[in-house]
């Protein structure tokens, strides 16, 4: 049996951080604000697998309340939520996500994301989409006040 979750997340920007998307620094004047790197990006897929496993929130297995995330790397994270997956009998298959962001351009680090997002979920990197879009300076993220991100996983249930 076939499983598809959705992931969204959103962080504000922040002076005196790193940009970390899809576990890529990413050269700006600003960083995300959040309790671990704030890597939106990560953070919507792991939602998404989550989701398709009927499972907890990233806020419930990671809360910012809980000091050993604190500057967490999201990667990691994202590694336990896809053994998480295995443990419970599920095989990513398939996951695309999407970064919602007026600046900087996400074109020339879309590439590594998708290595460093497949590498944490132990799968082949044709098995994950990275893209971006601005808002055409629309919303929050038009104005430049954080970054979106939406992702969508399929999983497969191997105790089917």
């Amino acid at each position: 049996m076939l499983h598809i979750g959705h992931g969204y997340d959103v962080h504000a920007f922040a002076e005196g951080r790193k940009l970390i998307l899809g576990g890529v620094d990413i050269p700006h004047a600003r960083g995300l604000d959040g309790h671990s790197d704030a890597d939106v990006l990560a953070h919507a897929l792991m939602d998404a697998l989550l989701g398709a496993m009927r499972a907890e929130d990233i806020g419930q297995l990671f809360p910012d309340t809980d000091p050993a995330y604190e500057g967490a790397d999201s990667l990691k994270l994202l590694s336990h939520v896809a053994a998480l997956a295995r443990e419970r009998g599920y095989v990513i298959v398939d996951a695309d996500c999407t970064i919602a962001a007026q600046a900087p351009k996400m074109a020339p680090h879309r590439q590594a994301m998708r290595q460093n997002l497949a590498a944490a979920m132990g799968v082949d990197v044709a098995q994950v989409g990275v893209k971006a879009t601005t808002t055409e300076r629309l919303g929050f993220v038009g104005r430049e006040e954080g970054i979106a991100a939406w992702a969508v996983a399929l999983l497969e249930d191997g105790r089917c």
